[in-house]
């Protein structure tokens, strides 16, 4: 059952309610008192008379008492149906893997040299991009994918699926208190894997769910289906008095490991993970008082008339007929038009009114006298607490945080979520919102604004208010707590993790011999046999670049420029197809942005 509030006495949702309605009941009151003395005011002006005071009272000991009522009644049943309207969110859980699970950067390398499935240059390119995504060496993997070969089939998808949904469901019944029999309205989205009979059935059948249960299965919708679960859980709710809807977030690693060779379709191999999320909703009035959120906003946007915007996240065969998901070049620019199309939508919804009329200002400045006035950003701190971003990847967070001038403490959330659990695909923004409240604390009436990207190509935001205060440890961050690391870990994990990014290939290589021999106690004569070696690679990459410096005279600073890239490993867009958010110096205005990895 869940916990009450800490310092809050003990009180029953029938108290709750008859607070909520008492200030009601004493304007009603008023006004009814005042009803029977306008009444003999009005049919006969005796105010200098005793008989006025006399039939006063008898009006109002004869038909206040009824009106009252009656009043009473009317009222309690509008309030009533306006809290029936409101969409609560009652509690949440995030699946946690087994440790056996845990793929670390030297497992995934040599998990993926083992299986014969890649080329020297493939295993290259995944290597580097795997030094600089920010995900760190406690992700997870489905048990498919630790067998050597990889053995991906429909079965071992199956058992993957089994493993997430029917954890994460069982953990947030338990949490709420509540039976499987109790669940009016199931949607599960999964957008890589769909068998049947469907994912939503699957869960159906385990849990022996009533055969009236409304069930949806959405599928292909991307990393921002979880938004898009709630959405539409609040429409069906809409419709549905005195319902609880289970959503259930996840996506299948096992069939969508790609074995291929194209870059544009290897991204995904290094930054997916195994994960899943179950929230569970409510219109139920009375499930109010022990609810954490309320829904405010949900505000969708989708570019899918356009056909580089449709095509720019793109699940197809390559050349020799195996199935990945591409990422095209345009990836940037039609996610940073599709994040400034949401906000423009979100903006007069949350926004305070202080930065309306700022913008309102400015704009009308522009109009007067175009040239002059650089275009106002609306500052999104002053309408959300907390912030959980899609982390779909390191320059995803270092993007949007940019972008929205956010602080290290509120891209912890999504940084911690990419490093420990990497990209989830559309549960990812839960495990933030666990974070958040397993790590830091949200207080009553704080905004939780959560966003995500989808293939299609759509931005998708959630905005929630806190009910009351929370503090809560969700299994998905315990062990944090067991290990001792605090939020400075966090943050110096993804520091370091971007710092590492900036490292050529030979200092990389130094520094991994160098801490993996001391780690493993090696003399030290061993140790500084292999740290000449790597720095002879080391002496051997800064002799070509005095090279290619000198031709840079001969040739022009483009050669120099794309020699240095290729020594450092650094990847062009174009060839890596890579959809990484990069910081751009102009606002959100459509013309430049932030994109996301999906």
């Amino acid at each position: 059952m869940p916990q009450p509030v800490k310092g809050a006495l003990p009180q029953s949702p029938l108290l709750k309610q008859y607070r909520l309605l008492f200030p009601i009941f004493c304007r009603f009151l008023l006004l009814i008192l005042s009803y029977g003395t306008c009444k003999i005011l009005i049919s006969n002006f005796k105010f200098h008379k005793q008989e006025f005071w006399q039939e006063l009272w008898v009006a109002q000991t004869q038909q206040g008492p009824l009106v009252a009522a009656a009043v009473l009644l009317a009222c309690a049943a509008l309030v009533y149906r306006r809290l029936s309207k409101q969409v609560y969110l009652l509690d949440f859980a995030c699946y946690r893997p087994a440790e056996d699970l845990r793929v670390t950067w030297k497992r995934f390398m040599e998990g993926s040299r083992d299986c014969k499935f890649f080329t020297e240059e493939s295993l290259d390119f995944q290597e580097r991009i795997s030094q600089r995504n920010g995900l760190g060496n406690n992700t997870f993997f489905p048990p498919s994918l630790h067998e050597e070969p990889p053995n991906c089939n429909m079965t071992t998808a199956r058992e993957e699926a089994e493993l997430v949904l029917f954890g994460v469901v069982q953990e947030v019944l338990d949490k709420t208190g509540l039976k499987a029999k109790d669940i009016d309205i199931l949607v599960v989205n999964c957008s890589l894997f769909n068998p049947t009979p469907s994912l939503s059935a699957m869960i159906v059948n385990h849990f022996k769910m009533r055969s009236n249960v409304i069930s949806y299965n959405l599928a292909g919708m991307g990393c921002s289906a979880g938004v898009i679960a709630v959405g539409l859980a609040q429409r069906l709710l809409a419709g549905e008095a005195n319902s609880r809807a289970l959503v259930v977030s996840t996506e299948n690693i096992t069939l969508n490991w790609y074995s291929g060779n194209e870059r544009s379709m290897l991204i995904p191999n290094t930054l997916f993970r195994m994960g899943g999320a179950g929230v569970l909703l409510t219109n139920r009035p009375s499930d109010r008082w022990q609810a954490k959120y309320s829904l405010q906003h949900i505000v969708r946007v989708h570019l899918g008339s356009d056909e580089a915007a449709y095509r720019c996240v793109y699940q197809h065969p390559d050349s020799k007929g195996k199935i990945g998901v591409e990422l095209s070049r345009d990836l940037v620019k039609v996610a940073a038009k599709a994040l400034t199309l949401n906000l423009t939508k979100l903006g007069p919804k949350v926004l305070p009114w202080s930065e309306k009329l700022l913008f309102a200002a400015n704009w009308v400045g522009r109009k007067a006298s175009p040239g002059k006035w650089k275009e106002y950003v609306p500052d999104f701190r002053e309408a959300f607490d907390h912030f959980c971003l899609h982390a779909g990847g390191r320059g995803v967070i270092e993007g949007l945080g940019s972008q929205l001038s956010l602080s290290q403490r509120q891209l912890e959330p999504s940084s911690s979520t990419l490093y420990w659990y990497g990209n989830t695909s559309s549960s990812s923004l839960w495990y933030a919102l666990s974070y958040i409240e397993s790590r830091q604390t949200v207080h009553k009436g704080d905004r939780v604004w959560q966003v995500g990207f989808g293939s299609g190509f759509k931005c998708n935001s959630a905005v929630w208010k806190a009910l009351r205060t929370i503090n809560s440890q969700h299994t998905a961050w315990k062990h944090l707590s067991k290990n001792g690391s605090t939020e400075q870990d966090s943050k110096l994990r993804v520091e370091n993790t971007s710092a590492d990014a900036g490292k050529t290939a030979a200092e990389q290589r130094l520094s991994d011999h160098t801490l993996r021999n001391g780690q493993n106690g090696l003399s030290r004569d061993i140790i500084e046999k292999e740290s000449k070696l790597c720095n002879g690679h080391l002496k051997a990459e800064q002799e070509c670049m005095v090279r290619i410096k000198d031709d840079a005279h001969l040739n022009g600073d483009a050669h120099m420029a794309e020699a240095k890239a290729g020594m450092n490993g650094q990847l062009k867009d174009e060839e890596s197809g890579s959809g990484e958010i990069k910081a751009h110096s102009q606002p959100l205005n459509g013309k430049a942005g932030a994109v996301a990895v999906l």
